[in-house]
């Protein structure tokens, strides 16, 4: 039976969820936080609900609170190829184009779920990839799920699944890329299965976009169901933040629900048959675009599949542009402007307000210009090697990273730089020489070691994995849950410790 709480109390624990964890909970969903709070107060040791909110109040949240709030707070619904129009518009128009653009160069194509749930939106982007192009092998795909919900992410990397994952769903999907174990339940195919990659992230509280949490440079981001519980003023800086992320005409997928061009003026909306996406376009904020079928984009026939095989034709609809909307109001001047008009300002700092706010391209124009001259701050050429990195222009993030080396030959952190952007591009051999430097340099650099760690299970070197991931816990345990780690851009001891046990049980389970 639901206890009752006193109105005003529950009022000021649904701002309390507002402002440290972003959730929304008007007064009509107070039924769901009350709910929530009773189930959440047996998970912290309380029987008397109120009393538990009245402890959360007055404590400082740390990660494992924020964990056990998640729990009880974010809803588990979702299923394979959900909304299919949505999938229909990737495997017709967006990734036929999106292909045939990087056939000819790097061939890497980076996918996020923000929000992952239990994984089925991330597996059912390996599979469409896995039907769409026929050399898989010779591409670097990469697909990252993020949950803030540790249950949820633990089912997403067993890859077992139940009936009720696959409601709607065309006939081929179970058949080709499951096997039915001895419960009855669908465990996903292991081809598929690595074509994934899961982690903790919170969207209102972590960093992103950043090189080591890999959630930079993306082609599309879904985030699907998921802003529509956040307070306006985080799912406003939440929108922004992906479009930081994102590559120049990448694409943010939400739910059909969440459409609307208030919340989304920095990109454009592009109207597919069925469904809304919107895209990151230099100069086309606040512009409409409709993707229909003609002049090269055939109509599938009944008999096909709903989801076809890959046809290498890349032909692709020219896109009609509608009336725009009404232009936008100016935007609040941000600590960018600030940060670069007090005085005296480094020039460094300058370029690091930028980058901090996910304006990549001025950090290239005006740090570039600068080191180009008479210019030799090893810093600036970091900075500038990240930027780069984050706009997915890899050979030019080396060159710099490089420099930056040459400048500086001591310091360990442009070693770890060089060795992220060299795991991109796919020199697994040297991006781990640049790591044993970076070692050689400083034996403590947690990093390093989780990096080693990481690309040593990718090797199959599962014993050498675990003494790099344990060498990276034994260096944690003497530092807080929420320092931020050295050259890591915001992530803390914490989320490393987390991502390590995650990696270690993934490995163990596989």
């Amino acid at each position: 039976m639901t206890k009752r709480i006193h109105t005003a109390l529950l009022a000021e624990f649904a701002e309390f969820m507002a402002v440290q964890m972003g959730l929304l909970f008007p007064k009509e969903r107070w039924l769901d936080l009350l709910k929530g709070i009773q189930a959440a107060s047996k998970e912290f040791g309380f029987d008397d609900p109120e009393a538990c909110i009245r402890w959360l109040m007055s404590t400082t949240l740390k990660k494992q609170h924020i964990e056990t709030l998640a729990l009880q707070f974010t809803v588990g619904e979702t299923y394979f190829f959900r909304e299919p129009k949505i999938f229909e518009a990737l495997e017709k128009q967006i990734l036929p184009e999106l292909i045939r653009s990087r056939w000819e160069s790097d061939r890497r194509i980076r996918f996020w779920s923000a929000g992952c749930c239990t994984g089925e939106e991330a597996y059912s982007i390996a599979i469409l990839f896995s039907r769409m192009i026929p050399d898989l092998h010779t591409w670097k795909i990469s697909i990252l799920g993020t949950d803030i919900n540790p249950q949820f992410l633990q089912r997403a990397e067993e890859g077992v699944y139940r009936e009720w994952s696959f409601r709607g769903t065309p006939y081929w999907l179970k058949e080709n890329y499951f096997k039915v174990n001895a419960e009855g339940h669908y465990v996903i195919h292991p081809q598929i299965k690595k074509m994934v990659k899961f982690q903790s992230l919170n969207l209102v509280e972590d960093s992103y976009p950043s090189l080591f949490n890999d959630t930079n440079a993306m082609d599309i981001i879904f985030c699907r169901n998921v802003l529509m519980y956040f307070t306006q003023d985080h799912m406003t800086k939440i929108i922004e933040r992906f479009h930081q992320s994102l590559m120049d005409k990448g694409w943010l997928v939400v739910g059909s629900s969440e459409t609307s061009h208030i919340f989304f003026p920095q990109y454009t909306a592009c109207n597919f048959p069925g469904a809304i996406l919107y895209r990151k376009e230099k100069e086309a904020k606040r512009r409409y675009r409709d993707f229909v079928r003609g002049d090269g984009i055939e109509s599938p026939r009944e008999a096909e599949p709903a989801f076809s095989a890959f046809v290498p034709r890349f032909r692709t609809n020219e896109a009609k542009p509608v009336a725009a909307p009404p232009r936008q109001r100016p935007l609040p001047e941000t600590a960018v402007e600030t940060a670069v008009a007090r005085e005296p300002v480094s020039e460094y700092e300058q370029a690091l307000a930028l980058y901090e706010n996910g304006r990549y391209e001025e950090v290239i124009e005006r740090t570039e210009k600068s080191l180009n001259g008479n210019g030799s701050d090893p810093k600036l050429m970091s900075l500038l090697a990240k930027a780069y990195a984050n706009r997915g222009q890899l050979a030019d993030a080396i060159v710099w990273c490089e420099k930056a080396i040459s400048a500086e030959k001591l310091n360990p952190g442009h070693y770890h730089l060089r060795a992220v952007i060299l795991q991109e591009q796919g020199d697994v051999e040297n991006a781990i020489a640049s790591l044993k430097r970076a070692l050689y340099l400083d034996s403590d650099f947690v990093l390093a070691h989780y990096m080693l760690g990481n690309l040593s299970q990718q090797a199959g070197k599962i014993r050498e994995s675990r003494k790099y991931f344990e060498n990276a816990l034994a260096l944690l345990k003497g530092v807080g849950q929420e320092t931020v780690l050295t050259e890591s851009e915001g992530m803390t001891a914490g989320l490393m410790q987390q991502l390590i046990l995650s990696t270690l049980n993934r490995g163990m389970n596989a």
